[in-house]
């Protein structure tokens, strides 16, 4: 079976200091799918690693059998990975409506970028309010929201999301984690999530791997993990 995204063996590290020790993970079309651990255990540098950003990688890594280990961003984004970092990565002096322009740089579709600019307004209703508002100037969760959007604005094929919820009230959480959820019911959307809340990113998708010191010790569907006990204890508080 041809996976989107096919991990084997893949060794990340920053200069000298080796952090993530080869693991095998793979994503397939239209499903979402969680890396779990706490800080430091390697899960933000592997979508470093899939986006090529700041880090060195060894092993196996194929987006729809292409070969993208050594592609540089621009390529990996031309082949349909959007990367949200975590803390959000919008142009903070750009507007809101500048930003989700930003997304569709690479698109020559004039008329389908109007109409994905009013569909994001119909999804983010906070950001239609405040098209013409800086983005340095909106509340931490709006910024997310903004991200995910100008993300989605490249109509991609995998987007990866870093600690979606880091800094958010609960309830804005709640209400990104519906979104994607939506997201995936109506459109297919794809995503690999980096989370340390795992109780909400099991809630939302069909199989999470869990990561201790760069080395995946647990993976499966959410109902297998709930009923792992080092998992329970660990990550889920109880």
């Amino acid at each position: 079976m041809t996976h989107r995204l096919d991990i084997r063996d893949l060794a990340v590290s920053y200069g000298r200091t080796a952090v993530v020790h080869g693991i095998d993970l793979h994503v397939d079309a239209g499903e979402m799918v969680a890396l779990l651990g706490a800080n430091g255990a390697g899960k933000t540098s592997i979508l470093r690693a899939i986006s090529h950003q700041q880090v060195t990688a060894r092993g196996t890594l194929r987006f729809e059998d292409v070969d993208i280990i050594n592609l540089p961003p621009p390529s990996i984004a031309a082949l349909g990975i959007a990367h949200v970092p975590e803390g959000r990565g919008t142009f903070a002096d750009l507007t809101v409506l500048e930003n989700l322009r930003v997304g569709a740089i690479r698109r020559r579709d004039k008329d389908g970028i109007e109409q994905d600019i009013a569909k994001m307004q119909t999804l983010f209703p906070k950001l239609a309010s405040r098209a013409k508002q800086t983005a340095g100037t909106l509340s931490g969760g709006e910024q997310q929201m903004l991200a995910i959007a100008r993300a989605l604005m490249m109509r991609p094929k995998m987007l990866l999301l870093d600690e979606p919820s880091f800094g958010i009230a609960p309830r804005v959480t709640q209400e990104i984690y519906e979104l994607l959820r939506e997201l995936r019911a109506r459109e297919r959307l794809t995503a690999l999530i980096v989370e340390q809340n795992a109780n909400i990113a099991l809630d939302l998708v069909d199989r999470a791997y869990v990561l201790e010191s760069g080395r995946i010790t647990a993976q499966g569907t959410p109902a297998a993990l709930r009923e792992d006990d080092t998992v329970r204890q660990s990550y889920l508080g109880h």
